[in-house]
Formats: structure tokens, C-alpha cells, sequence
């Protein structure tokens, strides 16, 4: 019998917002990623073991790395 058991990393864009970066200093898009580690059983998703979220800016390509109250403070202004 086979058990086939992984992780599998989903990136997912939450929202996006005009901002200037403080990497470049040019004023375009901020988006506002969700990194998901998953456990995987037979590749079909069972449930997810980590959550981390990033500030992104659009011009540069650098992130930031942010708390849950931070994106949530973030996605209500």
C-alpha cells in the first residue's frame, strides 16, 4: 500500500494598493500576498500548517514581511 504525503506552497494575492516603496521610493503598486504551506494527501490538499503574508511592491519586485494585524489593518484602510 501507497501513502503519498507532501507540502505544497500556494502564493495567493490578496488585495493591492497604490503606496510608495520604501526600497525605491516610486509610488505604484503595493500588493499584499498570502504564502500557504500545505500538507498534501494523493496531491489533493488536507489541510495548511503555515501562514505568512507579504508586502510586495510591483515596481522593484522587493517584499516585506508582515503580521496578521498588519495586513488585516492594511486591507481595512
Amino acid at each position: 500500500m501507497f501513502v503519498l504525503i507532501g507540502f505544497k506552497t500556494v502564493l495567493r494575492t490578496l488585495f493591492s494598493r497604490p503606496a510608495t516603496c520604501q526600497y525605491c521610493g516610486a509610488y505604484a503598486e503595493q500588493r499584499v500576498e498570502e504564502r500557504a504551506n500545505r500538507l498534501t494527501l494523493f496531491f489533493i490538499p488536507v489541510f495548511t500548517t503555515s501562514r505568512r503574508y507579504a508586502f510586495t511592491c510591483s515596481n522593484c519586485g522587493r517584499s516585506t514581511g508582515i503580521n496578521r494585524s498588519q495586513k488585516n489593518a492594511l486591507q481595512r484602510a
